[in-house]
């Protein structure tokens, strides 16, 4: 038995840079950070050649090719999986629509467990490029990268996505008790929207032309972000994640809805500086920025939401227990 944990993201600044329609003409530019709140894979071997696959349903199949979900059809398939397996994933969090890029840990968290059951030990960058090819190119999901690789690298990490597709890697190295400073003044509150992203990554990417200049903004402020990282300058952060959501609203119609826009003018009177949807938008959970000092009038502010405490965390994708035992086959 082999249990790989996975974790979460909230993305701080760049998001929608990471879209091939994007990036691949004007090259893409994020920030962000994996979160405490992780994607359990566990795979086990059968006595029989059967496959199960245990999620919200159940599937008890014969060949790779019949697994009806897709992405551990496609993570199956890609790492060379024998048949004679069971699979099951669990979630920290609802991980439907949650916004924090659940589908992309999934696929991560799939890949690292396949692989190391069957001996071979995977690196992040294969890790994100191979679950950049189940997402976007075989499956043909209409989202970016940046999901793949802060779930394969962990950490706090500015991604540069190139125009040739090479995506460059830098962890933002700062002081742990500095991190742990900023990582306390962002809060997580649920909107109470679950939401499929596809129709708003679809509309954006659809709108890339019309939208340049707004992504070439929120890329400049992913520049902006990790500057300020650097610098201990903290508090700059909330104005740039208010500066980043008035940019995405422009990005797609779905982005926010009036329910989200109350709960977001909540928080500012609340006293956080700034905010944003953590994903696509048009729910999922609420990213905000605020000073210690001020976050007990956020939670009031915000009381008919529901908090989710997290910290920041330091690894990408691993293997938490690998139990081998005597092979039947």
């Amino acid at each position: 038995m082999l249990i790989t944990q996975t974790p979460l993201r909230i993305s701080i600044a760049g998001g929608g840079c990471d879209l091939p329609d994007y990036y691949s003409q004007r090259g893409g530019y994020v920030v962000s950070t994996a979160i405490d709140k992780f994607i359990y894979v566990i795979v086990k071997a059968r006595y029989d050649d059967k496959i199960y696959v245990d999620y919200s349903k159940k599937e008890i199949v014969d060949s790779i090719d019949e697994i009806q979900h897709d992405l551990v059809r496609e993570a199956a398939r890609l790492t060379g999986m024998p048949p004679g397996f069971e699979v099951a994933m669990m979630a920290d969090i609802p991980s439907e629509g949650s916004g924090l890029g659940s589908s992309s840990s999934l696929t991560v968290g799939l890949l690292n467990a396949f692989y190391q059951y069957q001996g071979e030990q995977v690196g992040p960058e294969r890790l994100a490029q191979e679950a950049c090819k189940i997402e976007i190119e075989i499956l043909g999901r209409p989202i970016g990268k940046q999901d793949q690789y802060i779930a394969a690298y962990g950490g706090l990490c500015a991604f540069e996505f190139r125009i040739d597709g090479s995506v460059g890697v830098e962890r933002i190295a700062i002081p742990p008790a500095a991190k742990r400073r900023f990582g306390s003044n962002i809060l997580l509150f649920f909107t109470n929207i679950v939401r499929q992203a596809s129709s708003i990554l679809t509309e954006q990417r659809e709108k890339i032309i019309s939208t340049i200049e707004a992504h070439d903004q929120i890329k400049a402020l992913a520049f902006q972000t990790r500057e300020a990282l650097y610098a201990g300058n903290f508090d700059e952060i909330g104005e740039i994640l208010h500066r980043n959501w008035e940019l995405k609203k422009q990005l797609a119609s779905g982005v926010t809805n009036s329910e989200i826009d109350s709960m977001y003018e909540a928080a500012i009177r609340g006293g956080a500086s700034g905010g944003k949807i953590s994903g696509a938008g048009g729910g999922g959970f609420l990213m905000t920025y605020c000073r210690r000092s001020n976050q007990d009038n956020l939670r009031e502010a915000l009381s008919n939401y529901r908090e989710m405490p997290f910290m920041l965390e330091s690894h990408g994708s691993k293997v938490m227990f690998n139990q081998e035992r005597y092979s039947w086959k």
